[in-house]
């Protein structure tokens, strides 16, 4: 069982990322499972973390950047090996990183992953690294990008970044760099050569819901429609073909009409169009709505501005069939996993509120014992700074929608 603690820690020594500790300071160790069967092990940070000083440092702003990489015609990325453990610790910090195993106490001489201030620690560095190549060179954390109008251009900026990263003593990983392309996949968008076109769309998962056939999945749908009825002028009108496939009379199998599907496409229209539908800030906070359902999961980003909630981007997959099996609270803390990861653009390095309607997972933050693939999960969220807030499921109806879809 622990053979593999053991294996991991001797390469970490042999590396210099950790050595033997003599601290006060004491985090466990969590074994989590792999996809290929084995055991591996993660650091609880939580406790850590929680009397940490956040580290309010800024991110790129994403639309900024993409701004400037879109019109490039020639475009390389770089991947840090192992970035975190490139930044070396100050013995004070080395002592908070100890932790236990059953060959004894280490602590990190590197910035280890799970500390909630380590991405901005890690911006700062690249930032300064990057400084007089700003206006060819950016990084979002680790992930550098090189953009340029000419190859002649494109050889002499990627030649000084280089020296730059040679001079900070940071390494790149060949296997994960991309030299001199016309477009590339970064920040969750495809750009180059004038264009700027997300991976994800953002209304996908609406776009794409096919017409209710249950009385059930009319209500869920006007569920959602109605969270933002107040930005839909005549909502009570557009919707009324649909309100009426709802009343108690009716049969449970609905009865699609010209008039339910012109009602269903206006208001799908409007839900992805303004004032419904709002560009991010990168200057506010963010909110994250998650659901999980017995077929799949949803979400959406939102975001208060001019004191109104306006959802930025809807999100939606359906359950792997291994998913299938899991027990509710694990389909919920997948669902807040998922989505994070996949917004992760718009989330790290800042705080959010995640509104979840499943009320165990408020504790997940504090939890000291819980499911395995739930800590494995909640763990892969250390370096996020969130608060978990529960919404009763009545009033949870956009995210709710989307895990049917």
């Amino acid at each position: 069982m622990w053979e593999p603690v053991r294996e991991e820690l001797q390469r970490m020594l042999q590396m210099g990322v950790v050595r033997e500790s003599r601290s006060e300071w004491r985090s466990p160790i969590v074994l989590v499972p792999k996809s290929d069967g084995t055991m591996r092990f993660c650091i609880d940070f939580r406790k850590v973390n929680a009397i940490s000083r956040f580290d309010a440092y800024p991110m790129p702003r994403v639309n900024e950047l993409l701004e400037r990489l879109g019109k490039a015609h020639y475009i390389s990325t770089l991947d840090l090996t192992k970035g975190y453990w490139q930044i070396p610790l100050t013995p004070a910090s080395e002592d908070k990183t100890a932790f236990a195993t059953p060959f004894g106490l280490f602590q990190f001489t590197t910035m280890p992953f799970g500390l909630n201030g380590a991405a901005a620690t890690f911006q700062r560095l690249m930032d300064k690294v990057l400084y007089k190549h700003q206006e060819y060179a950016a990084a979002y954390i680790d992930d550098i990008v090189i953009y340029s109008e000419t190859w002649r251009e494109h050889l002499q900026h990627l030649k000084a970044v280089l020296g730059a990263l040679v001079d900070a003593k940071l390494t790149a990983n060949p296997g994960k760099c991309h030299f001199g392309q016309r477009e590339v996949s970064y920040l969750g968008y495809v750009v180059g050569q004038g264009r700027i076109k997300p991976q994800v769309d953002k209304v996908e998962a609406l776009r794409s819901y096919k017409a209710p056939t249950t009385k059930r999945q009319v209500r869920q749908f006007l569920g959602l429609a109605s969270y933002y009825r107040r930005f839909i002028p005549e909502f009570a009108t557009i919707a009324a073909p649909l309100t009426d496939l709802t009343q108690n009379a009716r049969p449970q199998r609905v009865q699609w009409t010209a008039q339910c599907e012109k009602a269903f496409q206006t208001l799908k229209r409007r839900l992805m169009q303004t004032p419904v539908l709002h560009q991010p800030d990168f200057t506010k906070p963010f909110i994250v709505q998650t659901d999980a359902s017995d077929r799949g999961l949803g979400a959406v980003l939102s975001q208060e501005q001019e004191g109104e909630e306006h959802p930025i981007l809807y999100l939606s997959r359906k359950l792997l069939p291994r998913e299938l099996q899991y027990a509710t609270i694990e389909k919920e803390a997948l669902a807040a996993k998922w989505a994070i990861e996949a917004l992760r653009y718009y989330l790290l390095g800042g705080t959010f509120t995640l509104i979840t309607d499943h009320a165990p997972l408020r504790w997940i933050q504090t939890m000291k014992e819980t499911n395995p693939r739930v800590m494995r999960w909640y763990l892969a969220l250390q370096p996020y700074k969130f608060e978990v807030c529960h919404r009763p499921g009545k009033t949870h109806n956009n995210a709710d929608f989307f895990s049917y879809g």
